[in-house]
């Protein structure tokens, strides 16, 4: 009897998926051999990894992995497992294809992936809710914006879940194990990124697939914001394309960058025109980074007491500087000054970083 290899029976094992999915108008929204189809928006090179057919996530540090195309109305099919007793992650739909202000996840719906971490305002059964400026409307809720589950039929670790996600019209559904559980209306955004998340535990995910429903025309306001050649330039694990001034001076806090100030940090790389937004939480007035040639942009003023979201773009003729969505400088960039140098985080006094993202232009 011919035996054959190994690598042949995957092939045929996959092939075989992908033509079952594809029953009823499924397609793979994951192909079992590479993560060919997701972005990982804001974590380590490790963190996401595809092993046995499974998405593997490490948990740490805490991010998303989001796919590259947008989706309106869909049915989502997929599996999961907690390789920990109270191990904690999410599905995101309707997302943002960028993390929200001083968070690691995006604006958008979640549906929770939690086991045995019961509590007055969450299950492990699987809640729906919208999260940093998305809104739904909850079905069985608790008189906030929460949809709860009507009964529990999740698995503990580390056994395998399956759900069935139901998006249209604003509308979603989750079944839990083969029976419809949770439900919210009224969402918006309607139209966006569905995310993967990574909160702290080891999580699996396999035999994901997806059905396209037919559009309902949304409203530009509808729509979450769109892809648009950003990346982070923090990897929440590590200083890897970072060099400090001095040994010690920052520290790696899981998806936030921390200092006590006095001491800058520099890109490895050199960056001459570009588009670059970070957010900070200074405990006083500072400029939070220096611009190649340029230096300090001076102290920003009319900080939130909170996080600050600052953007800076630089290109030959303009130097803008906007603070929490607001102009706070715009002044005309001599070709004098357009030379390659670092990005530098520089601030004067004890500062979180976090979401530091950049896009380079032509």
């Amino acid at each position: 009897m011919t035996k054959f290899p190994l690598l042949l029976i995957g092939a045929l094992a996959w092939a075989s998926a992908a033509s079952a999915a594809e029953q009823d108008g499924f397609k793979l929204l994951f192909n079992g051999n590479t993560l060919d189809g997701w972005a990982n928006v804001n974590c380590g090179p490790k963190t996401w990894s595809v092993k046995d057919g499974m998405i593997h996530c490490t948990g740490k540090p805490i991010g998303e992995l989001r796919t590259l195309q947008m989706y309106e109305n869909f049915i989502l099919e997929m599996e999961w497992r907690h390789l920990k007793p109270k191990g904690n992650a999410g599905l995101f739909v309707w997302a943002d294809a960028y993390t929200a202000k001083g968070v690691p996840f995006h604006r958008g719906v979640e549906v929770q992936i939690l086991d045995g971490r019961e509590g007055s305002g969450h299950t492990s059964a699987g809640d729906i809710f919208p999260i940093h400026g998305a809104k739904m409307t909850p079905i069985n809720g608790r008189g906030g914006s929460r949809a709860f589950p009507t009964e529990n039929r999740s698995k503990p670790s580390p056994q395998w879940n399956h759900y069935r996600v139901v998006c249209n019209n604003g509308e979603i559904s989750l079944a839990v194990n083969g029976k419809v559980v949770t439900r919210g209306k009224a969402a918006k955004p309607r139209k966006g990124y569905i995310c993967l998340e990574s909160e702290g535990s080891p999580v699996q995910f396999r035999n994901m697939k997806i059905k396209e429903l037919p559009s309902t025309n949304p409203k530009p306001e509808e729509v979450a914001k769109a892809e648009s050649g950003f990346r982070s330039l923090y990897t929440g694990v590590d200083l890897s394309g970072w060099k400090s001034d001095k040994a010690g001076a920052w520290n790696v806090n899981d998806w936030r960058l921390t200092t006590k100030g006095g001491n800058a940090l520099h890109t490895e790389k050199k960056f001459t025109s570009y588009v670059m937004f970070a957010d900070f939480r200074a405990s006083g007035k500072a400029a939070p980074f220096e611009l190649p040639n340029i230096g300090a942009i001076g102290e920003l003023k009319n900080l939130s007491k909170g996080w600050n979201r600052v953007q800076v773009t630089r290109r030959l003729g303009q130097i803008r500087v906007e603070l929490n969505g607001k102009v706070v400088t715009e002044s005309k960039l001599r070709e004098s000054h357009l030379k390659p140098g670092p990005i530098t985080l520089s601030p004067k006094v004890a500062t979180q970083f976090a979401n530091i993202f950049v896009k380079e232009l032509k």
